[in-house]
């Protein structure tokens, strides 16, 4: 491959080829360390919030909290922490402003199933009830658009529709449940839209009382003891649960955005692969340039005793060697990209410093995305290099 031509172009079409098949390579390997940054940046935001497991009725949207599956499961010798929640959509009106809002009741030992201690911002500290007051936390985006600060000083009216009955419509507003919350002095920022713009933590029993849901929940939710194996927990809760309930990893929880992520991995990976084809084209250039050339040799091959097939093969292995060599290279330069954007955040998501989650595009390395990389760039020149020796080197008399 590296043997002195007798006309210089043909080596440097060939280095061309490996530049090709190296940037096409490196791109690969940038691209899908990204999305796997985003991936595991995503995952960490969700994890101050959600719980670690979570059981939900795989029927309707709620199920009796006394149900002795759900007493057997949060009884399991591996569950520290177990709280009953009761979700469901509301209408929220704040001085005049309204807004639809998920209203999430929960137990007071939320604070210790979470962390949600580590995501408040104001004076005051979560909490749930005082006596007959129900406090309500509301998510920092939520509050903005109700006109609200951290210490809000005003009541936040809850409207929920009447689970039964009919809806008179000379006075609508009988249709409704209504209740009010009051501010702990905190609100919440999760850094997700989901979150920061719809929901509002309350107790479970203003919950319960708003949307006449007395003894039922929407979930429970569930936190592991410190050393115990959260898959096997898991596993023990869903064989608990059988097809009555649904256990869910924090993953499982947000299914809908790791899927679309992996959605968007996927095609970013399909589209720079057919960039990567496209390169390896330049092989084809070089390998029929060099079949030209090394007429004469394939003669003297020839009369000492070579095949046609053995001839054949030297120059389909050229080719992957071309490939090979472009992929190493662009492994090498992509992994060195990604520790230069790791260790010093060259490529930053915004102009301005704190206009988004983090300053610069976060990069994780998989060593499987690095292995996928390396076996579909052999693959690619293997095919790209495939028909077009095989067609010139028949042009040439060779019989493969």
């Amino acid at each position: 491959m590296f043997s002195k031509k007798s006309t210089n172009v043909i080596n440097l079409i060939s280095a061309i080829s490996v530049v090709g098949v190296a940037i096409a390579t490196m791109a690969l390997v940038v691209t899908l360390s990204v999305f796997n940054g985003f991936h595991d940046l995503v995952a960490t935001l969700f994890t101050t919030f959600d719980p670690q497991l979570q059981v939900v009725p795989t029927q309707g949207k709620t199920a009796p909290a006394d149900d002795p599956i759900l007493t057997e499961i949060r009884q399991l010798p591996e569950i520290d922490v177990a709280t009953e929640t009761v979700e469901d959509q509301a209408l929220a009106i704040y001085k005049g402003k309204q807004a639809m809002v998920m209203i999430k009741g929960v137990d007071d030992n939320f604070s210790e199933l979470t962390h949600i201690k580590e995501i408040l911002y104001g004076d005051g500290e979560f909490s749930l009830r005082a006596a007959n007051l129900q406090y309500g936390t509301v998510g920092i985006r939520l509050a903005q658009t109700l006109g609200m600060t951290a210490d809000w000083n005003d009541f936040l009216h809850i409207y929920a529709p009447k689970r039964e009955g009919q809806l008179d419509m000379m006075d609508p507003t009988d249709g409704f449940v209504e209740d009010s919350l009051i501010s702990p002095g905190v609100v919440f920022m999760v850094k997700q839209g989901r979150y920061d713009k719809n929901y509002i933590l309350t107790s479970v029993s203003f919950a319960r009382s708003i949307f006449d849901q007395q003894g039922m929940l929407s979930s429970l939710e569930m936190r592991v003891k410190p050393g115990s194996n959260l898959d096997a927990v898991k596993a023990k809760a869903q064989k608990i649960a059988g097809e009555k309930y649904k256990v869910k990893d924090r993953y499982e929880q947000q299914e809908d955005t790791f899927r679309i992520m992996k959605i968007e991995k996927f095609i970013a990976y399909i589209f720079l692969t057919f960039i990567l084809i496209v390169a390896c084209f330049n092989i084809i250039g070089s390998l029929s340039m060099l079949i030209i050339d090394k007429k004469d040799d394939v003669v003297t091959l020839r009369n000492l005793g070579a095949t046609d097939k053995q001839i054949t093969q030297i120059f389909l292995f050229e080719g992957r060697m071309i490939s090979a060599l472009g992929a190493i290279i662009g492994i090498l330069l992509g992994l060195l990209l990604c520790w230069l954007q790791q260790t010093y955040g060259l490529v930053h998501l915004g102009e301005s410093e704190g206009s988004f989650i983090i300053n610069a595009y976060p990069v994780s390395v998989h060593p499987q995305d690095i292995i996928l990389v390396f076996i579909t760039v052999l693959a690619a020149g293997w095919l790209a290099v495939w028909y077009p020796v095989r067609y010139f080197a028949r042009k040439l008399g060779v019989r493969s």
